[in-house]
């Protein structure tokens, strides 16, 4: 399964909280440039995975390799150049964007506070930054209370792109998105990749979402990956029953199929993940 391209690997991972075992020999690979979707309903994981490959959730065992690092349990703090080379973008930008600080000071911050630019640099950054993620110039100057949900995210995923990284986590980036803003940022998401050669660990309970940008697709369930191989794959001749059983839970427009898709659903009779 792993071999010396892999960008990221993490190998028979387990993580216990207290006598809980959260997850379960956990193993799940990214290569350079490439998507792979962590599809799976809530409770079943994926965030505790997210959160271990970026260095704020702990390992109980097994390895998780960055660019040939084992990272396991090493926290942010002490991590050296895989700090700046794997970045995050979340569910709500707006907790994760500091509401007192102007656009320019969200995005310079990181460059200037790691040396990686001077301040002058950094504004001129800036400019890159937005233009990337299709924001006005002028944005620099505004508050993220002043952006729409979808503009407060495409500030965070400049965020993200600031430190110029290798890997980007992340965890349910859509999720609270209306439909047609989804479309537009999953959009940028692939054309960012395009141009930078960026990859992602993609999070999402959404299986749609998470067929529209993957490349590769694992599927989660109860702390352990079910299924994983090529995305069209998995999205439209999964294997395992949890995968069949999510795949039909989708919606679709037509009443007729949507009927059959309940009856098939009923009949797989497979327990979701949760407790």
């Amino acid at each position: 399964m792993n071999n010396s391209q892999d960008l990221l690997i993490c190998d028979k991972v387990n993580i216990n909280f207290g006598a809980k075992q959260v997850l379960r020999n956990v193993n799940l690979t990214v290569r350079p440039g490439e998507t792979v979707g962590l599809v799976g309903e809530s409770g079943s994981g994926k965030t505790t995975i997210g959160r271990a490959v970026l260095g704020i959730g702990p390992v109980s065992s097994g390895r998780i390799v960055f660019e040939g690092q084992d990272i396991a349990g090493v926290s942010p703090n002490r991590r050296t150049g895989e700090a700046t080379r794997i970045q995050a973008v979340f569910q709500d930008p707006y907790s994760s964007l500091n509401p007192s600080m102007t656009v320019e000071d969200i995005l310079t911050e990181p460059l200037v506070a790691r040396g990686m630019a001077t301040a002058a640099q950094a504004r001129m950054k800036v400019k890159e930054l937005l233009s990337q993620v299709a924001l006005p110039s002028n944005a620099s100057a505004r508050f993220p209370r002043e952006f729409s949900g979808g503009q407060r995210q495409r500030v965070a995923i400049a965020r993200a792109l600031a430190l110029s990284p290798r890997l980007i986590v992340c965890d349910e980036p859509v999720s609270a998105l209306d439909l047609s803003t989804q479309a537009r940022v999953l959009d940028l998401f692939i054309a960012l990749q395009e141009q930078t050669g960026v990859a992602y660990l993609f999070i999402s309970h959404d299986l749609a979402v998470v067929r529209a940008i993957s490349h590769r697709v694992a599927v989660m369930r109860a702390g352990e990956i079910v299924e994983f191989g090529e995305c069209e794959d998995v999205t439209s001749r999964p294997q395992h029953a949890y995968t069949q059983r999510l795949l039909l839970a989708a919606p679709v427009a037509d009443p007729v199929r949507q009927a059959e898709r309940r009856a098939a659903l009923r009949a797989l009779n497979v327990p979701s993940s949760q407790s």
